[in-house]
């Protein structure tokens, strides 16, 4: 199967490196709005496996006019959450099946959600095409684990929680990991988790405590909301409460008040100089690009999901998870590791399904696939797992 990649930073590097070494696909084309950044990729990767090409992503016109130059049987979009529907539509108009590692989100609201996503199904089932949703590590990883333990090791689910930690150090007094516009936006939202059939609004970073992670020790957990909540409460329907962690130092929640104290986390427009900008985006330039962290970094990701649930009419626990260090990422791909766990499922995920090893038409996300092909490949593309069982889950 043909691929196409449209997005050049972090993560596509990475998913342009995983793919180019996949009997799956027989073409790849890496498109970017800058060409340059698409060209340095496929230059880092070698071998003339990847092709080149430019598009403005918020255009479906442009993207239209790409399918048809390339006909790719999937594009894999690493592009901006944005983007996800213009790149939708021109699927559809095109005949391209889709897959992407991130929720829609409107330009002018903090909020991701489905929805908007999802309301594609009816055309991409008419179609006979297939839009693979949140097919990163968290979303994605993070839900495959989830249709993973249901499969094998519980009847019902009553308790998820998955906990994402960042041990790395880069060195930079304050830096996101992935694009600093669509990072700050999530983590400054409310909290928000499952409990007892309905959604429970936090204050942003209400709740927290310290949790256990493997070869790192404790760090300060916060509860957040994050995408795949929704859907795998929406999937696994006996989970009684579902909620999602994620660390973070004492001094990156110091920058993060102040940006938001003094307006630099805005996402309205103001009038600077006769011009319209708007701050974040403005913060964006200023702050140090995702990808160029990745040379210094060093320290862990751990990123997992905590279990509880009954098989046999026994409770059980479950805790499943993946260590990811940066130094190890960026000598495969000159990326950091969360470029790394995002990037790799993104590829993997595109040739189950250029395999037929997932199949359907609509718009699916990830744990309403079968979880065992992906699981039995996952380790070897450099995201190994480990299990552990009935233990003291911490939360």
């Amino acid at each position: 199967m043909k691929l196409m990649i449209i997005g050049a930073g972090g993560v596509g590097t990475v998913v342009a490196h995983k793919a180019a070494k996949m009997s799956a696909f027989s073409q790849i084309v890496l498109a970017s709005r800058t060409q340059s950044k698409a060209d340095e990729i496929a230059a880092a990767v070698g071998g003339g496996r990847i092709a080149t090409d430019r598009v403005d992503a918020d255009s479906v016109e442009e993207l239209v006019a790409l399918f048809e130059k390339h006909r790719p049987g999937i594009v894999i979009n690493v592009a901006l959450p944005y983007q996800d529907l213009t790149i939708m539509e021109a699927c559809l108009r095109c005949g391209v099946n889709y897959l992407d590692t991130a929720n829609y989100e409107p330009k002018d609201q903090a909020k991701f959600e489905y929805s908007w996503q999802w309301a594609f199904d009816d055309r991409f089932r008419q179609a006979g095409l297939t839009a693979i949703l949140g097919c990163g590590f968290d979303p994605g990883v993070s839900a495959i684990y989830v249709a993973y333990a249901a499969k094998h090791y519980f009847d019902q689910i009553h308790y998820l929680d998955i906990v994402d930690c960042n041990a790395g150090n880069h060195g930079m007094a304050f830096a996101t990991n992935f694009n600093p516009e669509i990072n700050i936006r999530e983590v400054t939202q409310k909290g928000r988790y499952w409990e007892d059939g309905r959604w429970v609004e936090t204050e942003p970073h209400q709740i927290h405590k310290p949790l256990t992670y493997p070869e790192i020790g404790q760090r300060e957990s916060y509860v957040i909301y994050h995408e795949e909540l929704e859907s795998l409460v929406k999937h696994f329907p006996t989970i009684k409460r579902a909620r999602f962690w994620m660390t973070f130092g004492e001094e990156y929640l110091t920058h993060l008040r102040v940006i938001q104290n003094i307006g630099m986390a805005r996402i309205d427009p103001v009038e600077y100089n006769g011009c319209e900008i708007v701050p974040i985006q403005f913060l964006k330039a200023v702050l140090p690009d995702p990808k160029s962290l990745g040379e210094n970094y060093t320290g862990k990701t751990s990123i997992g999901c905590r279990i509880k649930g009954i098989k046999d009419g026994r409770e059980r626990t479950y805790y499943i998870y993946n260590n990811c260090d940066h130094e190890q990422a960026y000598k495969e791909t000159g990326t950091q590791a969360v470029s790394y766990t995002t990037g790799v499922p993104a590829a993997l995920g595109a040739a189950m399904f250029a395999r037929g090893l997932w199949k359907g038409p609509g718009v699916l996300n990830v744990e309403q696939f079968d979880p065992d092909p992906f699981m039995a490949e996952i380790g070897g593309q450099g995201l190994p797992f480990v299990e552990q069982f009935d233990i003291d889950l911490e939360v």
